[in-house]
């Protein structure tokens, strides 16, 4: 089966629909989300209605969580924060209960699916071979989908041998049929690699394979709904740098 694998969509309409026509017109069978559909961008019910329709897995990120309240806004960036007010109090209660129904993990399918990673689900950003070797000791499958840091990479193990890793490009493939993987497809609506294009992944289970993907998008509508919203105006202007 060929899936397709998203993250961190937050709230960005105009990236999640391109990146859906995107899967719509691959060989994918199924989209599967690793969380964060909502936090910083000036769409979440949108994007939730999306993720409602098109998703065959979703998680819960640690936004998810923080917007339904699970997480306090304590533990979140100022800007994170006032996102994450501002969208308590405009999503609609079907938004709501579709986010309070997500979990951070997902452990039944032939890879482990985690919004952060397999020590910790909500918050870890796996950036380092170090903690990737520290994540891989403890995971229960050998390939597992990790989100949250925004950043497309993978990290590598085989037997014996320290975990290695790097930032992957669009088109770059992956052979996964030996070692231990963790595999992290970008983020679709708010990139922090350099590249502003939205990130996604093609994830060949039966092969085990991997592409990854990068599709344009209508950053400035994006930015300027941010702005429409009154939201941090540093939260739009990032869209235009990846960072």
């Amino acid at each position: 089966m060929r899936v397709a694998i998203v993250s961190d969509v937050h709230g960005n309409r105009h990236a999640f629909e391109a990146v859906l026509d995107a899967i719509e017109e691959s060989e994918c069978e199924e989209m599967w989300c690793l969380g964060d559909l909502v936090g910083y961008g000036a769409e979440p019910d949108a994007c939730v209605e999306l993720a409602r329709r098109h998703a065959a897995i979703c998680l819960a990120g640690n936004h998810d969580l923080g917007v339904r309240g699970t997480i306090p806004l304590e533990e979140f960036s100022r800007g994170a924060a006032l996102a994450a007010t501002w969208t308590q109090t405009t999503i609609t209660p079907e938004t709501r209960e579709y986010l309070d129904k997500l979990e951070p993990q997902l452990l039944d399918e032939q890879v482990g699916l985690y919004h952060a990673s397999p020590r910790d689900p909500v918050w870890e950003y796996v950036l380092s071979p170090l903690q990737a070797d520290l994540c891989l000791d403890v995971q229960t499958h050998r390939v597992c989908l990790i989100g949250h840091s925004h950043v497309a990479l993978s990290f590598w193990r085989q037997p014996g041998a320290p975990a290695t890793g790097q930032t992957r490009d669009s088109d770059e493939e992956l052979e996964l049929d030996d070692g231990e993987w963790l595999i992290n497809p970008g983020s679709v609506g708010q990139p922090r690699d350099g590249d502003p294009r939205a990130a996604w992944l093609e994830l060949d289970i039966d092969g085990w394979n991997a592409v990854y993907r990068r599709t344009d998008y209508d950053i400035q509508g994006a930015a300027a709904a941010i702005r429409e919203a009154r939201l941090p105006d540093s939260l739009a202007e990032r869209l235009s740098y990846g960072q």
